[in-house]
């Protein structure tokens, strides 16, 4: 193995593995909800003690997403102050411990299976700690990557972030799936008269299968805690903080000798003033990645991968489950074509192509949904959207938004845009189903056309944005970024 004149790519690859699997935790923290939602709902609507409305249910099924606006916003002091490292620790215990507390919220103070509305409570505590874990990976995994990764290949690695995003949630759509086995998703129109009145074949569902579906996460959950013990520091944040022995050695093992003391001095060069204000570089620096992150959101995605099997069987689909592992496959397979693409085609071009794709995706669902002998066309509307999103939103914001910061703002200003991401996120989610659910007048469409309408219209701004606002950062350095946005603000 050569690591002292070209580098090792073992080496490079090892860690950036580690690192991504952060983001499979985040794929899989986010969409579990898809097949636990239901059964959930079934639970807490036998509750005595309260009313659990669909608005409380919006609220459950997103609550995560609040944890996620509090890891991203805390992400920045945590990687400054503490490193990339710690900080991703810090995330994978807060995962193994959302993933026990939500599968047994009854824990040491309450009576198994009695819902309450303390028990609700204690639920989406838990559920905001993982959330909090998801927050801290979602800004730190592509700052790690990106940090550690060679320019030449930076955007193709931080994109298997991404790739570990939706593989992660098509692992939990498979473990869901599976654990759910014979058993079926309850009716909506059978909740909240008694467990007898529910289909014996959903019972199990309401009282056990949607604690499985949480707790299978503890497994890549303790996974990643005990291996990202084991990778090294960033070298960026290992001379911000004045390691420059270590961080040449990192170096070395990844770029060569020759290149690792040359990237070492462009490091060393941008890191002179270490306590830079956040507006150092204009505010068009942050406003752009504030932008990035809101549009990835506002777009609606999550809509769909959250709610994916109520969307489906709303549709009148046979096996929703099902046709949600075969969206998740596709996602997958689009996912790669950004992974191999990126370098080659540039950031730019699959941010707009994307936008335009899931806009006719989007528009396509609010023509055709809900009108009989549609269904194919609707469906394929929903696939061709989620398939946009997977090789341009998905992973390129991200690539994006761990390459475009200066080095000595990186960890706050991806702080602030990943939170704006995680608002959206909260915002999109908690209010899909009443939005999607509104009628003018009664057994009319009106939500169903409105809220994908609404999507497309976003889609359109979005591609407008980035041909207009968003730099190329193909083959640039981060030490690069840092001189262009000098320019720009002078």
């Amino acid at each position: 193995m050569k690591t002292t004149e070209q580098g090792s790519k073992s080496y490079l690859i090892s860690i950036v593995m580690v690192a991504v699997l952060g983001g499979l935790l985040f794929g899989y923290d986010t969409a579990v909800i898809s097949g636990a939602e239901k059964g959930l709902q079934a639970f807490f609507m036998e509750a005595d003690d309260f009313a659990y409305t669909d608005a409380w249910h919006g609220f459950t099924s997103a609550s995560a997403l609040i944890g996620c606006i509090i890891g991203s916003a805390l992400s920045g002091f945590l990687a400054t102050n503490f490193g990339r490292k710690k900080s991703l620790i810090i995330a994978g215990l807060l995962f193994f411990i959302s993933a026990l507390g939500s599968m047994r919220p009854e824990f040491l103070f309450f009576e198994y299976g009695l819902p309450t509305f303390s028990l609700l409570i204690t639920f989406n505590i838990y559920r905001v700690i993982g959330g909090i874990g998801v927050g801290l990976a979602s800004a730190i995994c592509p700052m790690y990557i990106g940090e550690v990764a060679p320019s030449n290949i930076r955007g193709m690695l931080v994109s298997w972030n991404q790739f570990a995003i939706i593989f992660g949630q098509l692992v939990v759509y498979f473990v869901n799936f599976f654990i759910l086995g014979e058993h079926i998703q309850p009716l909506v129109e059978e909740m909240g008269k008694g467990i007898a009145a529910i289909n014996p074949a959903a019972q199990w569902t309401v009282t056990t299968g949607w604690r499985y579906m949480f707790g299978s996460e503890a497994v890549p959950a303790g996974l990643f805690a005990l291996l990202i013990c084991f990778v090294p520091e960033t070298p960026r944040y290992l001379v911000s903080i004045g390691k420059d022995e270590t961080a040449l050695v990192i170096l070395t093992k990844i770029n060569g000798s020759d290149k690792a003391t040359q990237i070492l001095q462009d490091i060393k060069d941008t890191m002179v003033v270490k306590t830079e204000k956040l507006m150092t570089y204009g505010f068009l620096c942050i406003f752009i990645g504030i932008m990035l992150s809101v549009f990835q959101q506002a777009v609606g995605i999550n809509a769909v991968l959250y709610y994916a099997p109520r969307i489906f069987g709303d549709m009148g689909m046979d096996n929703p489950m099902m046709i949600t592992v075969f969206m998740g496959v596709i996602n997958i397979l689009f996912t790669l074509v950004a992974i191999f693409t990126v370098e080659k085609w540039g950031r730019k071009p699959l941010l707009i192509y994307g936008s335009l794709g899931m806009a006719l995706g989007a528009f396509g669902v609010a023509l055709t949904f809900g009108h009989a002998g549609m269904e194919l066309l609707t469906a394929a509307s929903l696939l061709i959207y989620s398939a946009s999103f997977m090789f341009s939103w998905g992973p390129i914001c991200w690539v994006l938004i761990a390459e475009i910061f200066p080095n000595t703002i990186r960890g706050g200003a991806v702080a602030i845009a990943v939170a704006f991401q995680w608002i959206f996120n909260f915002i999109v989610s908690s209010t899909f189903v009443p939005m999607f659910n509104m009628h003018l007048t009664e057994g009319d469409d009106f939500g169903h056309w409105f809220t994908y309408g609404l999507y497309g219209i976003l889609c359109v701004v979005a591609a407008v944005f980035v041909w207009k606002l968003v730099p190329e950062t193909k083959g640039k350095t981060l030490e690069d970024m840092t001189k262009l946005w000098k320019q720009k603000s002078n």
